[in-house]
């Protein structure tokens, strides 16, 4: 099998569960060296255990400026270098607009941009020229969602974060892209319902997708793999979207 990361190095955010672990999968097979990030130490141990031998699990939170250093201090010391930096670590919930908090806006905000933002930020000393950094966002960076104005709006800036950071690092050859899933069936998707409304969620968001089902982490996963290969050279700036049709329509 011809493996098209070969001797890559790889850095997924969030890589524990859902897209993130999808993608860490997906690239190991691709032949990268890969190290993924998440909070529960649990988790991280689960998911090592399942990409395979030569995954490094790193315990941190995107949201925190010194929890990153820490991770890209690890990474410099251990492999010298990223190809490939997925920021994917990220997440919400629904609250209506005469109920949204500082609380609610600063978490979302927290992680989803601030965190995306430090996370390439602080990776670029270690990223090589003409290296491929992947961004998450959704399928409601452009279209609207009752009860999801906060987690849509954190989306969108991810979305434009790649229009200009293509600029910035145009001199390098760097190539940024957005990676927007509609609904995949992961734990986060999940949770956004009880036990007892779960299947009806699913249910619902499936019909809304012109293929008449719910994505796989798998199938966001391959689309990091593309976005993250020599196939994808001259792919710089786009929002991909994995998502059955859903924003098509």
């Amino acid at each position: 099998m011809n493996k098209q990361l070969e001797g890559k190095i790889a850095l997924v955010t969030g890589g524990s569960s859902g897209i993130g672990l999808g993608a860490a999968k997906e690239l190991a097979a691709q032949g990268a060296r890969v190290f993924i990030t998440g909070r529960r130490q649990a988790e991280l141990d689960a998911a090592v255990a399942e990409i395979g031998p030569g995954t490094t699990a790193l315990r941190a939170d995107a949201s925190v400026l010194s929890d990153l250093d820490a991770v890209y201090a690890q990474i410099a010391k251990v492999a010298g270098k990223l190809d490939i930096l997925f920021a994917n670590a990220g997440g919400g919930d629904m609250m209506p607009l005469g109920a949204i908090t500082e609380e609610h806006f600063d978490r979302i905000f927290g992680t989803n941009v601030r965190g995306v933002l430090f996370t390439v930020q602080k990776a670029l000393p270690l990223l090589t020229d003409g290296a491929s950094i992947i961004l998450t966002s959704s399928t409601v960076s452009v279209q609207g969602t009752a009860n999801f104005s906060v987690y849509s709006a954190s989306k969108a800036a991810v979305r434009n974060f790649a229009r200009s950071w293509v600029m910035d690092l145009k001199d390098r050859g760097i190539r940024v892209n957005v990676v927007s899933p509609g609904p995949i069936r992961t734990p986060g998707l999940g949770g956004l319902a009880s036990d007892e409304t779960r299947q009806g969620l699913f249910d619902f968001l499936a019909a809304q997708v012109p293929l008449g089902r719910l994505g796989e982490p798998s199938e966001v996963g391959k689309a990091v793999a593309f976005l993250a290969s020599d196939a994808a050279s001259f792919i710089n700036g786009i929002e991909l979207f994995v998502d059955g049709g859903m924003a098509q329509v």
